[in-house]
């Protein structure tokens, strides 16, 4: 396989894992998103004043309350990747009427990509 076909592999196999983040907004049930993350996650970002930030189990929760965002619009708006690390920045839409940027530090673990981190910025409400 050449560098240039292993990269290609690597893109896809990244963003088949935030694709099942993406999911699991979608459909409102954290057990469709748990698999794209490391056991030992983290996410952290401001909801107005106030920081939001710990184990991951957090977004769950949160995600498990707030219900399906049936009309979630998503674009992976950059992938870099230096052997068993990457980043991504994801830019999300209506996820239940709010705007959010994330971005996730991904490490290859047992062949397989996983969101170790995940920080978010919430837009102002317009």
């Amino acid at each position: 396989m050449s560098t240039g076909q292993a990269a290609v592999d690597e893109r896809a196999a990244i963003t088949t894992t935030i694709q099942k983040y993406i999911s699991g907004g979608v459909s409102g049930r954290s057990d469709d998103m748990r698999p794209a993350f490391h056991d030992d996650a983290t996410i952290y970002g401001y909801i107005g004043p106030d920081l939001f930030g710990g184990p991951i189990q957090g977004l769950f929760d949160w995600n498990d309350s707030n219900g399906p965002a049936v009309d979630l619009k998503s674009e992976i708006a950059a992938i870099d990747i230096e052997g068993t690390i990457a980043t991504v920045r994801l830019e999300l839409d209506n996820w239940t009427g709010h705007k959010f940027t994330d971005m996730f530090k991904l490490l290859k673990t047992d062949g397989e990509w996983r969101i170790i981190s995940k920080v978010f910025y919430l837009h102002p409400e317009e």
